[in-house]
C-alpha cells in the first residue's frame, strides 16, 4: 500500500477540486443539480480514485484505479469547456482549470504508463 498524500498528481488534483469547488459556488442557483454537481463529483473523482488505488496491495490495481481518474479528468475537461460556453465561468478561470485539468490527466498517463510497465 501507498500513502496517496505522497503522489505529486493527488495533490494537484486535490487542488484542482477545491478551485473547482470555489468557481461552481457561483454557479446559477439551477445548476445544483446540474453542471454543478457533475463538476464537482469528476473533480472529486480523480484524487478519489488516487486514494482508492493506493490502499490496494498490487501496482496493477493501482493502475487500473488511476485509469479511472483520467478518466474523470477527461469529463472535467468536457464540463469545463461546456461551463465557458455557457458563460457560467470567465475566460481566464476557464484557461486556469483547463491548464490544470490537462496537466493532471498528462500526470495519470504517465503514472499509468509506469505502473503496466512494472506489472
Amino acid at each position: 500500500m501507498k500513502d496517496f498524500r505522497n503522489l505529486k498528481v493527488w495533490e494537484r488534483s486535490h487542488k484542482l477540486a477545491l478551485r473547482v469547488y470555489q468557481i461552481t459556488s457561483n454557479f446559477p442557483r439551477e445548476e445544483m443539480y446540474g453542471l454543478t454537481s457533475q463538476m464537482r463529483r469528476s473533480c472529486t473523482s480523480i484524487p478519489t480514485n488516487i486514494s482508492e488505488g493506493c490502499g490496494r496491495s498490487r501496482d496493477t490495481e493501482l493502475a487500473r484505479f488511476i485509469e479511472i481518474a483520467a478518466g474523470s479528468a477527461s469529463e472535467l475537461e468536457y464540463q469545463l469547456l461546456l461551463s465557458r460556453d455557457l458563460s457560467f465561468i470567465t475566460e481566464s478561470d476557464f484557461e486556469l482549470l483547463i491548464t490544470e485539468t490537462i496537466e493532471v490527466k498528462k500526470m495519470l498517463i504517465s503514472l499509468f504508463k509506469k505502473l503496466k510497465a512494472i506489472g
